[in-house]
């Protein structure tokens, strides 16, 4: 069966958050994937990992986390989600996305396993995209024989579809209010969730928070006999976050200079670093200073603060902020930009369950001009939607049919000299990166 079938049966199967199959709420639940992966040989036994759960930088960090073991010589699979422009990004083996052949003969693999799965009333009902997916990286990282697979928890932490694996080490990054839906009304709640990735007598790695989100993890942490690690020491002091930093890691002085921008990659750059030090000190990875650093250095996370500059047209920053957190940090890498009055314009298209007003109370004041676009997904917030927010801030409002459009409407409104920012969801970066990495057109003679 060919790749583009593949990709258009796992994207039949989207959309597992609202609805379930014969209509009503599906329940989430560890079980079915236990059946799924036992049927499938349990691949997930047949290599090491490490899981990141979080609300904010969890790609980030693991990201950062797999350049370091790659660097270190280990063969590092790395599973993230959401995609930018192709779903092969979310499975990768040393820096390489998964092949389309692949990923075809994965997804078919799990496909007709599920089908007799759910014939012979083993199954409920098909697994979800996210399922179905999980479970082709795991077979890609057991037949690939990964020394370590880093795993970003889709969403939550104790019902995760990620969470089936027995990881040498728990990373949770900073918790902030999304999917409140599912996990909680409160940090507290949903702090409780992503700590369902916690093992007992096993290790945590993350930072000082969210005072609400502290006493969850630790309670969650002491219930377990957990060992912490904190990442504090990895973080720079205030003042020295600009560019090249120096830290002491395994009782060495080195410089750390992270391509991902933004102050706030710093927390997810310390985490990546704790968590190498704990695998490196009590897990067998033999990881030198300077690998890390060059790691850290060799990091590729697109879609975070990624600037384009396309010739004679003003730059483009975008960034996948789609979360009120998401919305400060953007604010703030913005603010030390220092821009010139009226040379700042947004696109910004949004999910209709994310907090766009809220995203927009925090954001729109930075622009002179938003320029509104639904994005591509039946789960968009409409225009009449987005302007109301938007509209509500005061700031001058423009829309469009796609964001295509919105993109182009953008850059004829902005100075030579300005900067289109894009933000609100994944799909509206993912879509128009793809459109920015297209190459120019030689010009006829």
């Amino acid at each position: 069966m060919s790749y583009s079938a593949a990709v258009d049966g796992l994207f039949a199967l989207a959309g597992e958050l609202h609805s379930a199959p014969g209509g009503g709420r599906r329940k989430f639940e560890l079980a079915a994937m236990r059946v799924l992966m036992e049927a499938l040989g349990s691949p997930q036994q047949r290599f090491r990992s490490v899981l990141i759960a979080g609300t904010n930088g969890k790609g980030s960090t693991a990201s950062t986390l797999a350049s370091i073991l790659r660097t270190g010589g280990y063969r590092t699979g790395l599973y993230t989600s959401p995609h930018l422009i192709r779903v092969n990004e979310r499975v990768r083996v040393d820096g390489q996305d998964i092949s389309d052949d692949d990923f075809a003969s994965y997804y078919f693999r799990v496909d007709d396993c599920a089908r007799k799965l759910v014939a012979g009333g083993r199954l409920q009902w098909h697994p979800s995209f996210f399922e179905t997916m999980t479970a082709l990286a795991f077979l890609e990282f057991a037949d690939r024989e990964v020394d370590i697979a880093v795993l970003e928890v889709g969403m939550g932490g104790r019902l995760d579809a990620t969470n089936i694996v027995e990881p040498l080490v728990s990373v949770i990054t900073d918790i902030s209010l999304d999917h409140t839906e599912w996990l909680g009304g409160t940090i507290g709640e949903i702090a409780r969730e992503k700590a369902g990735i916690l093992r007992e007598n096993g290790v945590l790695v993350t930072l000082p928070q969210h005072p609400e989100a502290n006493q969850a993890i630790g309670e969650a942490a002491v219930a377990l006999h957990v060992r912490g690690v904190n990442a504090a020491e990895y973080v720079p002091e205030r003042g020295s976050e600009d560019g090249a930093y120096e830290l002491a890691v395994l009782d060495e002085r080195i410089s750390v200079s992270s391509p991902l921008a933004g102050s706030h990659q710093k927390r997810n750059v310390a985490l990546a670093i704790a968590a190498a030090v704990e695998l490196s000190n009590h897990h067998g990875y033999k990881l030198s200073v300077d690998r890390i650093a060059e790691g850290v250095r060799a990091t590729r996370w697109p879609g975070r603060l990624e600037r384009f500059s396309p010739p004679g047209q003003p730059d483009v920053l975008m960034d996948v902020a789609h979360n009120p957190a998401g919305a400060w940090a953007l604010r703030a890498a913005l603010s030390h930009l220092d821009p010139q009055p009226g040379t700042l314009t947004a696109v910004f298209g949004c999910l209709k369950d994310k907090a766009f007003s809220e995203m927009g109370q925090i954001l729109f004041p930075m622009f002179e001009t938003v320029v509104l676009t639904e994005v591509p997904s039946p789960r968009t917030a409409s225009l009449d939607e987005l302007r109301c927010a938007a509209e509500a801030t005061g700031v001058r409002v423009m829309t469009a049919a796609n964001p295509q459009e919105a993109l182009a409407r953008a850059m004829n409104i902005t100075p030579p000299d300005g900067i289109v920012v894009v933000a609100g969801s994944v799909y509206l970066a993912g879509g128009l990166r793809a459109l920015l990495l297209k190459p120019v057109p030689e010009p006829v003679s």
